[in-house]
């Protein structure tokens, strides 16, 4: 298969660093527990990890072809090896912070790359969207995983047995190093300029373009809703269903694998069926659920705690099913844009989105997070129906404005 050790590089390392990156909600779960901070407090975590990939992104994108895709990630692995080393010795929710800080400046070098990557190894804007629809499944599929192997850590009896994960992700990532250290990366340096300096000229000159500026606020209002969901389910589970921690991280995983196998689906229904209209019926099916499921849920701690899985209600398995239809927005939106795009401006347009996603992340989670701790779970929840809204209209722009860039290129 064509370039199948870059390939084969991209999953392992995304898949790694989903655990990594989406363990923040629990970890602001446990936060809440063991460190005892409040919920406004614990969601401090999710800017301590998105906005270290915004400034990241927007530091080194323009020079990452130069400096080789292979050294950025490997010196990523690096870096959060050091992080995972100091929040099993330090647990603290200051070594949390520092965790989460290292987890966000690797998260950018890694995505970079991968974004990158992705436009150089396919050929055509089907290959594209079906290999970054894969990919962000596989992602997520790191994400469900994650949502087993912190459990296997929690103790009903000791409250700080659950950093014990950590030297096993410690594992994982030395892992995934020795991998990509032996695997041929051997991919064209394509840049926008002769310099450095014109690089960076041409990636400012980005944020010109009409359809990338429609599609950075659409990237930025979709991981408002994916994050505002992710990071606060588990406490959703636990304040609301009355789940136990342990249960609360299990259930989430179904959001995960739901967001997986839409991904997934993206991926084969993108070469059949219009990407818009897939982000448009899904996003109206992900309301759908919210307003079905929301207004039926009890107010918080009105019943015993619940253990296992046969006493689960059912509104607890079907909030998460939300995955299935939010998961195909975010790997349409990008390939969309990006194969509409010179190659050459993959990583300096991959900058933007990572920047643009990372500030999305970091708003949903605090008002969430604000919203949670003010007026209760149940009812935070009804926010992210606004941010949906506007992605809806989003998607309506970026079609006009491919249509008529299509246009002017054939007259």
């Amino acid at each position: 298969m064509k370039n199948l050790g870059i390939k084969v590089s991209i999953f392992v390392n995304y898949f790694v660093f989903a655990i990594l990156l989406n363990s923040v909600g629990i970890v602001i779960a446990r936060s809440i527990e063991v460190y005892k901070v409040t919920e406004s407090q614990a969601s401090l975590l999710e800017a301590f990890k998105d906005l270290p990939i915004a400034v990241v992104s927007f530091l080194v994108a323009s020079f990452l072809p130069r400096f080789g895709y292979k050294r950025a990630m490997l010196m990523a692995l690096l870096i959060v090896f050091g992080g995972c080393i100091g929040m099993y010795f330090g647990n603290t929710f200051a070594t949390a912070k520092m965790l989460f800080l290292t987890i966000g400046v690797s998260f950018a070098l890694i995505k970079l790359s991968v974004y990158t990557l992705i436009g150089i190894v396919t050929e055509t804007p089907q290959q594209h969207s079906s290999l970054m629809s894969s990919i962000e499944g596989f992602f997520m599929v790191g994400i469900a995983s994650a949502y087993f192997i912190f459990p296997a850590f929690f103790s009903d009896t000791d409250p700080n047995a659950w950093i014990r994960v950590y030297p096993v992700l410690c594992i994982l990532i030395g892992i995934s190093f020795i991998l990509l250290l032996f695997s041929k990366l051997n991919v064209p340096v394509e840049t926008s300029g002769n310099n450095l300096k014109e690089d960076i000229k041409n990636s400012f000159g980005l944020l010109a373009l009409p359809l990338v500026l429609v599609f950075i606020f659409s990237a930025f209002f979709f991981v408002m809703i994916e994050q505002g969901i992710m990071t606060w389910l588990p406490r959703f589970n636990e304040k609301i269903f009355s789940f136990s921690p342990k249960l609360s991280v299990n259930m989430a995983a179904i959001l995960a694998i739901s967001l997986a196998l839409g991904r997934f689906i993206a991926g084969w229904m993108s070469k059949k069926i219009a990407w818009e209209r897939i982000i448009i019926v899904c996003s109206i099916l992900a309301v759908g659920i919210l307003l079905a499921v929301l207004p039926q849920l009890k107010p918080e701690g009105e019943t015993l705690t619940i253990n296992t899985l046969a006493k689960v209600p059912f509104l607890g398995y079907v909030l998460p099913l939300i995955g299935l239809f939010i998961a195909p927005i975010y790997p349409l939106l990008n390939s969309t844009v990006l194969s509409h795009l010179p190659k050459s401006l993959h990583s300096p347009m991959s900058g933007l989105i990572i920047i643009f996603s990372a500030l999305g992340g970091t708003l949903g989670s605090r008002i969430v997070g604000e919203l949670f701790e003010n007026i209760g779970g149940a009812k935070a929840f009804y926010f992210l129906i606004i941010p949906i809204v506007l992605l809806i209209i989003s998607v309506v722009l970026i079609k006009r404005l491919i249509k008529k860039q299509e246009v002017a290129n054939q007259s």
